[in-house]
């Protein structure tokens, strides 16, 4: 098919088009409906798929015919207006509400309307700056994850009478519900505080409670409105406490219980392990920091929703997909998380509103660059996808027939503007786990 598409400026986000399809096309539209309706019904004194039209006409009637051609050719010549128009929709081309039929033997001419990403200005397009972790392990992140290593070395003891609940300590309770409290209910529990396992105002209350002391302790789970968010209200009565007792790390304990020369060695061992971490992760969070601090920059107060419904749908999709790929369902990762639904999908929101942000950002300061995306990227674009000639030919072929062509460049100017982010940020490294260390 051979569409002619004229369009004007985008106005509101919206751009509007007209599109006209050639009568040959709307012949052969026409000529498949009446053949696929007489393959469909059965009509009287004729095999199946040979009725003649007037028989159609006369039992199906002619306009719904040329509605049935006129739904095929739209359906046909939307991946090609967006691929004609090199824009990226935000739902689906809209055809407008009163379509005329496809007429035989005439070029046909609809007016289409196409939802945009919506467009913003940055209040500056001068190079971020933003602090990174020193690529080299620091004598702090060593000594943060020796603390690790020590505490699956840890034991626990029984607590002095007069001991009172610290972080890091394991206590046993009896737990009383009160109200929405059955997860939590129980006689003799054992709950590790410091663990990120119980909810943080039950965590608080124990601290400072000593064996025989009782307290009712009120929160709520869930976020948002009220209808997602419930009060959950327990009585805990603490039994019994262990304190948690790390042995010292020597140069023997290196030696007898990790296998190394000495503490020295162990040392070493760690560094290396954490700068192999960090050259696989400083990348993503170089990124992820400098697109942060781009966003920060949108002029744009609210992303329109139905974007943002765009991206919480792709967002979803993926985090499902992903799921299924580690052999979990959503309720096993809520339960795992100790979280729920809504506040899963309170999440989902804010990364969609964030991710729909960064991308008008990012866009921004493409159009900013007159960044441009030549044949030769997009090919290379597959080229990193598949192994062969063969297979990126058919897959552009493919991404071209469906309209997805337009979203491949427009993921190819984004990524050449996170590379010229990243190329000119201005970074000043920080040890952030020394800076924490010693503020706790």
């Amino acid at each position: 098919m051979n569409i002619t598409v004229t369009a004007g400026d985008p106005v509101d986000s919206k751009l509007s088009a007209d599109v006209t399809i050639p009568a040959d096309d709307v012949n052969k539209a026409v000529a498949k409906a009446y053949k696929d309706i007489a393959k469909r019904y059965n009509f009287q004194g004729f095999r199946k798929g040979r009725a003649p039209r007037p028989v159609i006409d006369a039992a199906v009637g002619r306009e719904a015919v040329m509605a049935d051609a006129t739904n095929a050719l739209l359906s046909a010549a939307e991946p090609l207006v967006l691929n004609e128009l090199d824009v990226v929709p935000v739902g689906d081309v809209d055809f407008g509400e009163d379509l005329e039929s496809a007429q035989e033997k005439q070029d046909y001419t609809v007016k289409v309307t196409v939802n945009l990403i919506p467009e913003a200005e940055l209040s500056s397009y001068d190079p971020v700056a933003i602090s990174m972790p020193p690529a080299d392990a620091t004598t702090a992140e060593i000594d943060q994850q020796l603390d690790v290593l020590m505490g699956y070395q840890a034991r626990f003891e029984d607590a002095d009478g007069d001991h009172a609940v610290v972080s890091g300590d394991f206590v046993n309770v009896d737990v009383e519900d009160i109200e929405n409290g059955e997860r939590l209910a129980g006689e003799n529990r054992m709950l590790a505080t410091e663990a990120g396992m119980l909810p943080e105002a039950l965590e608080e209350a124990l601290v400072g409670m000593k064996p025989g002391d009782e307290k009712e302790v009120e929160f709520t789970q869930g976020e948002g409105d009220d209808a997602q968010t419930v009060k959950v209200k327990v009585k805990v009565k603490v039994n019994d406490i262990k304190v948690k007792v790390v042995p010292e790390l020597t140069d023997d304990f290196a030696k007898d219980v990790f296998g190394f020369d000495g503490l020295d060695a162990l040392r070493d061992a760690v560094s290396i392990e954490i700068k192999g971490d960090k050259d696989r992760n400083l990348p993503a969070l170089k990124e992820e920091r400098a697109v942060t601090e781009l966003e920060k920059r949108l002029e744009m107060e609210t992303v329109p929703e139905d974007y943002v419904k765009q991206v919480h749908d792709e967002i979803a999709r993926q985090f499902v997909s992903d799921l299924q790929a580690q052999g979990q369902t959503v309720d096993s990762f809520l339960q795992m998380r100790h979280i729920t639904i809504d506040q899963l999908l309170a999440d989902l929101q804010l990364q969609a509103t964030e991710h729909a942000r960064q991308s008008i950002a990012l866009d921004a300061l493409a159009r900013h660059l007159a960044i441009e995306v030549t044949d030769d990227d997009v090919k290379a674009e597959f080229s990193d996808v598949y192994d062969s000639d063969k297979a990126v030919k058919k897959a552009m072929k493919e991404f071209a027939e469906s309209g997805q062509m337009p979203a491949v460049r427009q993921t190819i100017r984004r990524s050449k503007a996170v590379s010229w982010l990243l190329d000119n940020a201005q970074v000043t490294e920080v040890d952030e786990i020394a800076e924490k260390r010693a503020n706790n």
